[in-house]
């Protein structure tokens, strides 16, 4: 595969919708201390069916932005019928497991522990305090829901990811996609067939090394 230039500089922004545009202002405004730093407002917008909104951003650093939509007249309805999981704008039902709900979420990251620690302290003393604080592999993180049911996760990284860690996942990704190209994938094909692109690949490594 020919490798393509990398253009992109960040995120700009990603937008959510919400329905409780009060409670998101001082979740990320006046607990979070994220400055607004933008807003549309716009009377309706291509359709004639088409709400008025206000378009609202933070600044969440690195000049990215996290955005949200409120839809005047609109409910939390307007997505169908209510489930019990999830968040204003995807809905799941009590069959559906949690750690799928749970994997859509939004992480920012911060500099080190102490800044981790801060923010932690800032949800803790709030109305969403930290629902928990793992380490994995090479960062730690808290998480919490914002006012709007949305995954919202700080994070830090405990150590620099090596060239070597980035070489294994692409090896990881390259045999992800072999597997689920072919019938039943599972786990254990993943890593079998993962091992296979290692011993092909170490001829190459060798001379490099």
């Amino acid at each position: 595969m020919t490798e393509l230039d990398h253009r992109v500089r960040g995120v700009d922004h990603v937008a959510f919708p919400t329905f409780d545009p009060a409670a998101t202002v001082r979740f990320y405004r006046d607990v979070l201390g994220f400055p607004v730093v933008h807003s549309i407002c716009a009377a309706g917008w291509g359709p004639e069916n088409h709400p008025d909104f206000i378009h609202f951003f933070f600044d969440i650093g690195n000049d990215d932005r996290i955005a949200f939509f409120y839809y005047f007249g609109t409910t939390p309805e307007i997505g169908g019928a209510p489930g019990v999981q999830g968040d204003v704008y995807a809905r799941f039902g009590a069959e559906v497991p949690e750690f799928f709900v749970r994997s859509r979420h939004l992480a920012i990251h911060v500099n080190d522990e102490a800044d981790l620690l801060e923010y932690r302290r800032r949800l803790d003393a709030s109305d969403w305090p930290v629902e928990m604080q793992i380490q994995h592999e090479t960062i730690e993180s808290i998480y919490t829901h914002d006012p709007n049911g949305y995954m919202f996760e700080i994070t830090r990284a405990m150590r620099p990811v090596t060239p070597q860690e980035d070489l294994d996942a692409n090896l990881t990704i390259d045999a992800l996609l072999d597997v689920v190209g072919e019938p039943e994938p599972t786990f254990g094909k993943l890593l079998a067939r993962k091992a296979e692109l290692i011993v092909e690949h170490a001829a190459d490594w060798e001379p490099a090394r």
